[in-house]
C-alpha cells in the first residue's frame, strides 16, 4: 500500500528532531545551568522560604482553578452542545476570548474590575470577600485564562454522545443523576481529566495576568514565575534557573500522575464496552 506521508523510519526521525531543538535542547541547557550549583547551594535556593511559599501559591491555586474549570467547564460545553438559545455562537465566541486576549490585559481588567472601588469588588469587600491583591485573586485569573482548555475539550467529546443513549436509561427506569454518573461520566471522563490537565499546564505558567491582580507579596501572593523573573532582574541566572528546575520536575510528576489516571480510565471505559458487546 502507498503511504500519503513518508515512511515510519523519515517521520520518526524528523519527530525526534523536532523535538529535541523545541524541547529536548532548552529543557537540558536549562538543567545544565542550574548545575553549576553544588547539591547543597541547589536545596538551599529551591526549599527557602520564600520559594517554598511561591510554590504553594502557583500549584495551590493552579490546581484550585483547574478543578473549578472542570466542573463549570462541563457545564459550559454541555449547554453550548446541548441546548439552543438566543446568542449561543455570541457566548460560544466568547469561551475563546481567553485565547485572543493578551494576558497583561486580562490582568489588568481583572485587577481592576476586583479592586476595592472596582464593579465587582466595591461590592465584595463590604461582606469581608476581598478578591484583587490576594491569593483569591491569583485563583480569578488562572480559572479565567484557562477555562477554553476544558471547554472545547469536552465539546467534541459531548458532541459524539447521541441523545438516544440518554432517552433509553430513562426508559428502563434511571434517574437524571444515574444517567450522568452511569452512563455519560464513563465516556466524557477521559476527555474532562486531558481538559483538566491542559488547564493545569496553562496555569502553573501563567505570569502576565497574575501580576496586576496578585499583588506579589512575598510569601503570601508572589507566584513562582515571579520570583524566577526578579532573580533574573537581580542577575542571579543559576538561582532562577535552579527554581525553574524544582518546577519543571513538580509539573512533570503531577502531568504524569494525571496522564497515568486518564490511560486508567480510558482503558478502563473500552473494556467495560468490550464486555457490553
Amino acid at each position: 500500500m502507498k503511504r500519503v506521508l513518508p515512511g515510519f523510519g523519515l517521520s520518526l526521525g524528523f519527530t525526534l528532531a523536532y523535538l529535541s531543538l523545541l524541547i529536548l535542547l532548552p529543557l537540558s541547557g536549562l538543567i545544565f545551568k542550574a548545575s553549576a550549583l553544588t547539591l547543597d547551594q541547589f536545596w538551599a535556593v529551591a526549599t527557602g522560604e520564600r520559594a517554598m511559599a511561591a510554590y504553594r501559591v502557583t500549584f495551590g491555586a493552579s490546581l484550585l482553578a483547574a478543578l473549578i474549570n472542570a466542573f463549570f467547564g462541563l457545564v459550559v460545553a454541555w449547554i453550548l452542545v446541548r441546548y439552543p438559545f438566543p446568542g449561543k455562537r455570541l457566548v460560544d465566541s466568547l469561551v475563546d476570548l481567553p485565547f485572543a486576549l493578551p494576558t497583561s490585559v486580562a490582568g489588568i481588567t481583572l485587577a481592576t474590575l476586583y479592586a476595592g472601588n472596582g464593579w465587582i469588588g466595591r461590592h465584595l469587600e463590604p461582606l469581608g470577600l476581598k478578591v484583587a491583591f490576594t491569593p483569591l485573586g491569583i485563583v480569578v485569573a488562572l480559572t479565567f485564562i484557562s477555562l477554553p482548555f476544558v471547554v472545547r475539550t469536552l465539546q467534541p467529546v459531548i458532541e459524539d454522545i447521541e441523545p438516544e443513549v440518554e432517552e433509553a436509561a430513562a426508559t428502563l427506569g434511571a434517574s437524571r443523576w444515574q444517567t450522568f454518573v452511569r452512563v455519560l461520566l464513563p465516556g466524557i471522563f477521559p476527555a474532562l481529566l486531558t481538559g483538566f490537565t491542559l488547564a493545569f499546564s496553562r496555569a502553573v505558567g501563567e505570569y502576565g495576568s497574575v501580576i496586576f491582580i496578585a499583588g506579589n507579596m512575598p510569601l503570601i501572593s508572589e507566584i513562582t514565575p515571579l520570583l524566577i523573573i526578579s532573580k533574573l532582574e537581580q542577575y542571579d541566572v543559576v538561582g532562577a534557573t535552579a527554581l525553574a528546575c524544582v518546577m519543571l520536575a513538580i509539573s512533570f510528576a503531577m502531568l504524569l500522575a494525571v496522564n497515568g489516571l486518564q490511560w486508567w480510565a480510558a482503558n478502563r471505559h473500552h473494556g467495560k464496552e468490550r464486555v457490553s458487546i
